[in-house]
């Protein structure tokens, strides 16, 4: 697209062959070109002669599996031309460009390129804060299955501390970078861009802070279901082995007269009479339930029932 002198050509999802046409049509270093094709490029700047080449990384929510994902934009700026390539996912590059050729946006490209460029990453930031809104909903969402030890809330603690930490690494790159951008793009620009910049660099900031108010709330959330959840399991193994000591006596002296040998009140010496002639039961039902009711009136005694 072309308008009053300047050039702005955007690439969706580039192939090698856009590349090449690309390298014919200007003097690009052929490192910077092939971190174009590359998805696992660091976010940076690079300074040539003729023009600045950055490339950016910015998050995009998969709402099918409620992740975050990385959307990479390579930009080569000249004093006359942008250059943008990126997937097809990259949102507010594509709202811009599409724009841009009404007469309501044709004023972002009568300044300069360096301002377009501004454009897109002003919009780019801005669209982080609709992300940050949804952690903070589910943050607020999660807080009453966190403090319920009836339901477990580990699985979406876990979900959202990976997207916080996606986001984090994401954002980061972009704070030190901002100010460089700032900086370096003055000799293609007619205008001074670093206050635009240092309003982005205000926004990526705020987008930082939330980003580490989020964290500091889902590593609270880690403990206390950590710490809600070692209790619970305590609570049910004391009651089990308490349940297991009380049953000590009736296992034990079952098992005793449960072998084949004689026995006092056995089948071998005869059984007991002198109750009659369930005595023997008797006796070692009394001997199995005197001591199960002692161990459990010294457990209350302690507190542990």
């Amino acid at each position: 697209m072309n308008y009053e002198g300047i050039t702005w050509v955007d690439i969706e999802d580039p192939t090698q062959n856009e590349i090449d046409v690309l390298a014919r049509n200007y003097r690009f270093h052929p490192l910077n070109l092939a971190d174009c094709l590359s998805k696992r490029q660091l976010t940076k700047v690079d300074e040539h002669e003729e023009y600045l080449f950055v490339l950016l990384h910015f998050p995009n929510y998969n709402n099918k599996d409620r992740s975050i994902v990385s959307n990479q934009i390579s930009i080569f700026l000249g004093k006359d031309y942008l250059v943008t390539l990126h997937s097809s996912d990259f949102k507010p590059v594509r709202e811009i460009f599409h724009a841009s050729k009404t007469d309501a946006l044709h004023g972002d490209l009568k300044g300069s390129a360096a301002h377009l460029l501004y454009d897109i990453i002003d919009r780019s930031v801005n669209d982080l804060f609709p992300i940050l809104d949804n952690i903070m909903t589910d943050l607020d969402e999660v807080e009453d299955k966190v403090f319920d030890a009836r339901v477990s809330a580990a699985g979406e603690v876990s979900r959202l501390r990976r997207e916080i930490g996606d986001l984090k690494r994401i954002v980061s790159p972009l704070r030190r970078l901002i100010v460089e951008l700032g900086i370096k793009t003055q000799k293609f620009g007619v205008q001074d861009l670093s206050i635009y910049l240092g309003d982005v660099k205000d926004h990526i900031e705020k987008a930082w802070e939330v980003l580490e108010e989020a964290k500091e709330t889902i590593e609270i959330y880690i403990d206390t279901d950590y710490v809600l959840s070692t209790e619970t399991t305590n609570k049910v193994l004391a009651v089990l082995t308490i349940v297991f000591t009380i049953t000590i006596p009736f296992t034990t002296i079952g098992t005793i007269y449960g072998m084949n040998i004689p026995l006092p009140g056995g089948i071998s010496s005869g059984p007991l009479s002198f109750f009659g002639p369930y005595t023997s039961f008797l006796i070692l039902l009394l001997a199995m339930i005197v001591p199960a009711l002692l161990m459990t009136w010294f457990f209350r005694r302690l507190g542990w029932v």
